[in-house]
């Protein structure tokens, strides 16, 4: 099997377990899920429950096993790259590393519009105001960008307290939901019948698959294996500790929206602060301005959740870089902060035009090209997780020292598999009313295969470069 490169660059190890628990807390958690959720009703509970078994609880046992035996900067990369060969590795980094910057936008603009609510302006219009937006954004992108650049030991504590901040207002909604279970009854029916997930429709199919992903995020710390402490016991430790916590925010979150809200009227954009305002207010009129914090709160974490999901990508084109499959900048960190500051400014200078075309060409034939190309991100999105999976069944099924251990991986190793698989198949799959599968299929699937080319192409002609100078 191809090995790690030689000669990479010392990084500081300065990232402890707390960093690490906090750091897979800001990663996986995104409040916004449980109002997507609980607008659904509540079979999206056993929609959680599903999606847990088969594929959080799986990603959890692979991430935690592959950091354990090969504690290597780049995270998945490496671990496709020793399981699978250089191409593969290298497609599935592409793959990480392409996607993460689309999403930079879609997660700077919810994190403005909460931001109005915080002080007072929500629902207001302001959302939409350039003269709001644009500075807005920016300043969130570049502060999280800078920050990391800093050091390592800097930006950490941005995604610290950003996952502290994530996790408040989900305990905050949770302790109102116990409170209105004992006080009042519920805004919904739970019984069988409204529990029972429909999974021969479509849409509760494709709910499902959505929500299985809400939980990603475990595979983003141990691209960071370089810079921790210990990182085979630490990376392992985090991920038992805040996978407990990560499953009681989602499923007694959305069961507190769900109690406090009809689900019908839930927003899907602001549904966790609805579901907090009645909460409150319910309480008392002086119980008013929790809403307002919880807001603030929420816009920190999501900042904390930008500076995770840029310094993940981060390690993983840097580690691309030293291997030259990337220009060799990438590979480079800096003499004095430690950190592979050319590939965060190369992602916050791409999150930044994206962010701009997203804003200023609303309405206009480039949002439609921007948006086209999000649909495309919908197959690039798993395609990673397929090589996370492989990569756990190929590399530990050929240690597993027992039958029943080896019989546990592969159950383990193809529930996730199997599950991302579905999810592709679903997002090939046209929503009802499309108005043409042709183009939406041309966008989706045709969109996914340009971008695996484009990676494989420029997979082909750097390792051509790299032979002839060997």
């Amino acid at each position: 099997m191809t090995q790690p490169a030689s000669g990479a660059p010392a990084l500081a190890r300065r990232l402890t377990l707390r960093d690490m628990v906090l750091l897979n807390l800001v990663a996986v958690i995104s409040l916004r899920w449980l109002a997507t959720s609980a607008a659904t009703g509540p079979s999206a509970l056993v929609l959680w429950v599903l999606a847990a078994l088969f594929f959080f609880i799986p990603m959890g046992f692979a991430v935690s096993a592959l950091s354990v035996r090969h504690p290597e900067a780049g995270g998945l990369y490496a671990w496709t790259k020793r399981a699978c060969g250089d191409r593969h590795g290298f497609i599935c980094g592409w793959c990480y590393w392409v996607n993460n910057l689309l999403y930079y936008p879609n997660l700077l603009l919810a994190t403005a519009a909460i931001l109005t609510y915080a002080f007072g302006r929500g629902g207001t219009g302001l959302e939409n105001d350039l003269g709001f937006v644009i500075p807005t954004t920016l300043v969130m992108l570049w502060f999280a960008t800078i920050i990391n650049v800093v050091g390592v030991g800097t930006g950490r504590w941005l995604q610290n307290v950003g996952a502290i901040c994530m996790f408040l207002p989900g305990v905050a909604l949770i302790v109102l939901g116990i409170i209105a279970v004992t006080t009042r009854g519920s805004a919904n029916e739970f019984s069988v019948a409204t529990m029972t997930p429909n999974l021969r429709d479509f849409s509760a199919v494709n709910l499902w698959a959505s929500i299985a992903f809400a939980f990603a995020g475990l595979e983003l710390a141990p691209t960071m294996a370089a810079e921790v402490q210990d990182p085979e016991r630490t990376l392992k430790r985090a991920v038992l500790i805040a996978a407990p916590l990560c499953l009681i925010v989602y499923g007694l979150g959305t069961t507190s929206v769900l109690w406090i809200v009809p689900f019908r009227d839930v927003n899907i954009v602001t549904g966790i602060l609805q579901a907090i305002d009645v909460g409150a207010r319910s309480l008392g009129v002086a119980f008013g301005w929790i809403s307002a914090i919880a807001a603030g709160l929420v816009v920190i974490g999501n900042l904390g959740s930008i500076g995770a999901w840029l310094s993940g990508p981060a390690r993983v084109a840097l580690t691309i870089g030293i291997d030259r499959y990337f220009p060799r900048a990438f590979g480079n960190i800096h003499p004095k902060y430690r950190t592979p500051y050319v590939a965060f400014f190369v992602q916050a200078s791409i999150g930044t035009l994206f962010l701009l075309v997203t804003v200023l060409g609303k309405g206009t034939t480039v949002q439609t090209v921007y948006l086209i190309l999000l649909d495309t991100m919908l197959l690039l999105y798993f395609i990673p997780f397929l090589y996370l999976f492989a990569s756990y069944m190929r590399i530990e099924l050929a240690h597993a020292p027992t039958v029943g251990k080896k019989l546990r991986i592969g159950a383990t190793g193809a529930a996730g598999f199997t599950l991302t698989l579905l999810a592709m198949i679903v997002a090939c799959v046209p929503p009802t009313g499309t108005p043409s599968v042709v183009a939406f299929e041309a966008k989706v699937v045709g969109g996914a295969l340009f971008f695996v080319l484009a990676g494989t192409t420029l997979y082909a002609w750097r390792h051509r470069a790299i032979a002839a100078t060997a």
